[in-house]
């Protein structure tokens, strides 16, 4: 995987206050000592070590939920649209039963705007995210930690959600988790007013805003797939992507993408990719809900998150993806895709 190097990030500052009453929040120190992250990894009821796990749709709120209500130490969670009542209270539930908790949200969001607020009435510590508005920039990351488990992917937490198809990781790695939570550290201590840009470090986890991991670790993947590239994505425009898919193609991988039909800018990426020779279809979408995926398996790397394909997504906003080669988890993509792909139309 290629390494990559980071751009600073100098943004005007803005912060909740936290309670005089709150749990101690966490430091990078402290991350790399927390309880739950080492030790041997948590097996299923076989006993088999599960190490990842790929969740789907509204499942993924039964292990949301799950993960809160079982924590014991710490719960970090840093959401673009947190909506869901009952989320903030299970967060507010863990507070009051002596867990860690922070929250993290982007202030361009009503519903999270309104949670933060209900937040503060739990005393849980939260903070807003400092969004760069001349850049038109937002935090658009969707992350849980929640002791020695992290959940990563595109979903949100909104009140309509669970309607979405989408993807969340579920990891135990514990070199991943921490990563994860160093990330969390310095988005926490850059919306308190100390920025600190974590430097470049081996990895499976990518960000963006700081750096521009995300684009290096889905254009290096891209560019080594000799086999396939299957593709959901819901809003796809950035010119490189498109270019290396179409360059996949030319050299003969299967090359597969599914758009979001509701989103008028994939209708460039569609007909440029239509007259490059990709295959291309529109995702069937239920009436009130969104193909909200942003993940593509190239051969046997699977990487998905909460950057869209765009040029906001892969340079702008803060975004979080994490990259897995975990065969249960390239399995589950690999059949839940052509299971969509039958169903999906061109034209």
């Amino acid at each position: 995987m290629a390494r990559f190097a980071f751009l600073l990030l100098t943004v005007g500052l803005t912060a909740c206050s936290v309670p005089p009453t709150a749990a101690p929040i966490a430091n990078a120190a402290q991350v790399a000592q927390a309880p739950g992250v080492g030790g041997a990894l948590p097996t299923s009821g076989s006993g088999r070590p599960e190490p990842v796990t790929l969740w789907q749709d509204a499942d993924i709120f039964q292990l949301v939920a799950k993960l809160i209500e079982s924590a014991r130490t710490r719960v970090m969670v840093e959401m673009y649209e947190l909506g869901r009542r009952d989320l903030v209270s299970e967060l507010g539930a863990a507070y009051a039963r002596g867990v860690a908790v922070q929250v993290i949200t982007d202030p361009t969001v009503n519903a999270s705007r309104r949670s933060a607020a209900l937040l503060d009435t739990f005393h849980v510590p939260e903070r807003v995210y400092p969004v760069d508005d001349v850049r038109h920039q937002i935090d658009h990351v969707k992350l849980l930690i929640a002791d020695g488990e992290a959940v990563v992917g595109g979903m949100n937490w909104g009140a309509h959600s669970s309607r979405n198809h989408d993807y969340v990781l579920e990891t135990r790695v514990q070199a991943e988790i921490s990563r994860l939570a160093r990330i969390f550290v310095q988005d926490w201590d850059l919306a308190g007013g100390h920025p600190a840009p974590l430097a470049p470090a081996p990895s499976q986890i990518a960000q963006t805003a700081p750096g521009e991991e995300i684009r290096a670790i889905l254009e290096g993947a891209l560019g080594r797939a000799r086999v396939r590239a299957l593709v959901e994505v819901y809003t796809f425009t950035d010119p490189e992507v498109i270019a290396g898919l179409a360059a996949a193609h030319r050299r003969g991988a299967l090359v597969r993408v599914l758009l979001d039909p509701n989103q008028p800018y994939n209708r460039h990426a569609y007909a440029v990719l239509s007259s490059s020779g990709v295959s291309v279809r529109w995702y069937p979408v239920p009436k009130g809900a969104l193909l909200h995926a942003k993940i593509g398996l190239f051969d046997g790397e699977l990487i998905l998150g909460s950057a869209n394909w765009t040029l906001s997504g892969l340079g702008v906003n803060h975004e979080l993806d994490i990259e897995t080669e975990d065969p249960r988890a390239v399995s589950a993509y690999s059949s839940r895709f052509d299971s969509d792909w039958a169903k999906s139309a061109g034209g």
